[in-house]
């Protein structure tokens, strides 16, 4: 994610202005969990996945984005939004949001079924946030480092000023919360073959060109590894995409490669930058992280909390 920059002709620098506080502080668990990219690459699969398993998403995306021409180039700019929301300082990410939001709101239309839809009804905007924190925590609670409760509490706590920007009314608050809202969908989701021609794609190596495909296939199958059991029952995604061992390693190693790696010239990196922190800060031990945000006197709540 160093290529990070923009959104749709808007301009982010994650550096500027100096000092301004983002959505979301820099000790928090979402920082650590977002500049993992293959637990953001699994992760973002899972989430899609999810969001199409009900036929009002899954219409609303394919009839009203570039995603069925252009689902590369469609999944980065959302993966981007997501980083923004991360990184960036509050009044970026507000304007890109927004954006998103203006978008949206021209999107309506009808299932195949018949039934009506609006991107903007709270119901999907609700389940669209939740498929996203769930995708994220998980890959990285399965793939990369498994999470206490507390910390699992936390993400979704951090998230919920970025999620009430996007328009949800019921931020997730824990992994329960996500298996209640997945309860209660469930009897709507279905298999359709736009999950299985999604999966193709980013199976077939155009996700990223400079990684084997066999290794693409694997982050593919950690996505469906961790989908609920019901919903993949439901989606009727049979052991063809079962995650081998042989994978499961893969996918670990990549992982843990990924987390101990610093990438100074991405997002987080550029993001601590701006607050003052070394571009090192999420790689750096928590007890030096803490010290560090102490140090630089940064408050620890996300900013749509503070009074």
């Amino acid at each position: 994610m160093s290529d990070a920059k923009s959104y749709l002709g808007w301009k982010v620098d994650y550096t500027a202005p100096p000092g301004e506080a983002g959505l979301v502080p820099p000790d928090s668990v979402t920082w650590q969990v977002f500049k993992n990219p293959v637990a953001l690459a699994i992760g973002g699969v899972c989430a899609v996945l999810l969001e199409f398993a009900d036929a009002r998403i899954r219409s609303g995306v394919w009839d009203h984005s570039v995603f069925k021409t252009d689902p590369i180039g469609r999944s980065k700019r959302t993966g981007i939004a997501a980083m923004v929301g991360t990184y960036g300082p509050a009044s970026a990410a507000r304007r890109v949001i927004q954006g998103v939001t203006n978008m949206h709101a021209r999107v309506r239309g009808e299932t195949p079924s018949g039934e009506a839809y609006l991107a903007l009804d709270p119901e999907l905007l609700d389940w669209v946030s939740a498929t996203a924190s769930y995708g994220f925590l998980i890959a990285y609670h399965r793939f990369v480092r498994p999470l206490t409760d507390d910390e699992m509490n936390r993400f979704f706590a951090e998230g919920a000023a970025v999620a009430r920007l996007y328009g949800a009314q019921h931020p997730l608050r824990s992994v329960e919360h996500f298996n209640c809202m997945m309860a209660h969908l469930l009897p709507r989701f279905e298999p359709h073959p736009i999950n299985t021609e999604f999966l193709a794609i980013m199976k077939s190596g155009r996700a990223a060109p400079g990684v084997p495909r066999g290794l693409q296939s694997a982050l593919v199958h950690a996505a469906v590894d961790i989908l609920p059991r019901p919903v993949r029952q439901k989606l009727e995604l049979g052991k063809e995409y079962d995650l081998s061992v042989p994978g499961r390693l893969t996918v670990k190693g990549m992982a843990a490669i990924a987390e101990r790696t610093p990438d100074l010239n991405g997002p987080a990196a550029q993001a601590a930058e701006r607050l003052g922190l070394p571009r090192s800060f999420v790689w750096k031990s928590e007890p030096e992280r803490r010290r560090l945000v102490e140090a630089a006197r940064i408050s620890s709540t996300p900013r749509e909390a503070i009074p």
